[in-house]
């Protein structure tokens, strides 16, 4: 007797057909846990970065037994992605032990890392217990370029050896860059790197304020003419701002609540010390998970979030060109100080797409 066919489906496919379900149903599909805001590097435009020897970030983060716990809840709770960020994730000294208990529970697991620290026996661990994905951020296609962000001497040697030995496991790679106004010149070159050897690339320009309310990150911004340059120079970016702009363009969001995203819906964001946030840049309302559990979290306090009203006539809630612009309320807090006054930064930058658009069009 045959057995009957099962249709295939790519992988975003799946992944968006759960996501919609997940968030139909209110469920904490897609977790970001932050392991450290400890770095090796001192990035120029960092937002979150502390010394890797901060020793009082170090005993506040949280220990495995604390992380089992909180894997332990959110695997009970529906977790299925995992995004674990930093810092720099191999700073932390429980690293494998969590990441590997993570992948017992079934999780599909993505690391960022910044590749300097990615020794030959990390590599083979990870060859053991593949991740879903491994992203790499890189600054530039020269030592000088890399090390001008990264301020570290001699980064630029430990990140190549580290992307080679994940290419030597054959892992699921992909690199990444942030694009500044000292890197933007080897953009290409980075682009074309990451395709000789195979590798997924993504690149953003849109660099937002510290989390500690330190603005130094904006002054390394690209002006906007040059951010929608680089969306014309890449045909995979500029299709897909053409078809968002093709369905949804013209429609303002007309919500009437501040917050229109998926955080608090599907997903959420965890710090290195036990905090819960709607996502990685709210940061201004927390939940402890060392007082309370992922579930009170989850059924309480992020629905009070989402629950959140415009003060008064909210721009951003009205622009026909938001399916265009970055913008959001957690970024127009960490850079205005309210999250109701919409960034200028973004808002040129949607209306030079806009026109970009329109333009072609005719």
């Amino acid at each position: 007797m045959d057995c009957p066919r099962i249709p295939e489906v790519s992988y975003g496919e799946f992944s968006k057909h759960l996501h919609d379900k997940g968030a139909a149903q209110r469920l904490p599909l897609a977790v970001t846990v932050e392991l450290t805001e400890r770095c090796n590097l001192r990035c120029a435009h960092c937002y979150i970065n502390l010394a890797a020897g901060d020793r009082k970030a170090w005993q506040r983060e949280l220990k495995l037994d604390q992380w089992t716990r909180i894997l332990d809840e959110m695997a009970a709770a529906g977790t299925l992605w995992l995004l674990l960020t930093g810092g720099e994730i191999l700073l932390h000294p429980d690293f494998r032990e969590i990441y590997r208990y993570a992948k017992k529970l079934g999780m599909v697991i993505t690391l960022f890392s910044n590749g300097t620290l990615i020794t030959p026996e990390l590599a083979d661990f990870l060859q053991d217990w593949p991740p879903f994905e491994v992203e790499v951020t890189v600054y530039g296609r020269t030592r000088a370029t890399y090390e001008a962000v990264t301020r570290v001497p001699g980064s630029y040697e430990q990140c190549l050896r580290g992307i080679d030995r994940l290419l030597a496991r054959r892992l699921p790679l992909q690199l990444k860059t942030a694009v500044l106004t000292l890197n933007a010149h080897e953009l290409r070159d980075l682009k074309a790197w990451a395709q000789d050897m195979g590798a997924r690339f993504r690149f953003d320009p849109a660099l937002n304020a510290r989390l500690d309310g330190g603005k130094d990150p904006l002054t390394f911004r690209l002006p906007p003419e040059e951010v929608v340059e680089l969306d014309r120079d890449d045909p995979q970016r500029y299709q897909e701002l053409q078809e968002r702009w093709q369905k949804y363009g013209g429609r303002p969001v007309n919500s009437d609540y501040l917050y229109t995203c998926g955080v608090g819906r599907s997903s959420c964001h965890l710090d290195a010390y036990g905090n819960l946030f709607p996502c990685m840049m709210v940061r201004t309302s927390r939940f402890d998970l060392q007082r309370g559990s992922l579930q009170e979290a989850w059924q309480e306090f992020l629905p009070r979030i989402r629950e959140q009203k415009p003060r008064g006539n909210y721009p951003c809630g009205q622009c026909d060109l938001i399916v265009l612009c970055d913008n959001c309320p957690a970024w127009s807090q960490l850079e205005c100080g309210d999250p109701e006054i919409p960034v200028s930064f973004l808002c040129n930058i949607a209306q030079l797409r806009a026109k970009t658009l329109i333009d072609r069009k005719a």
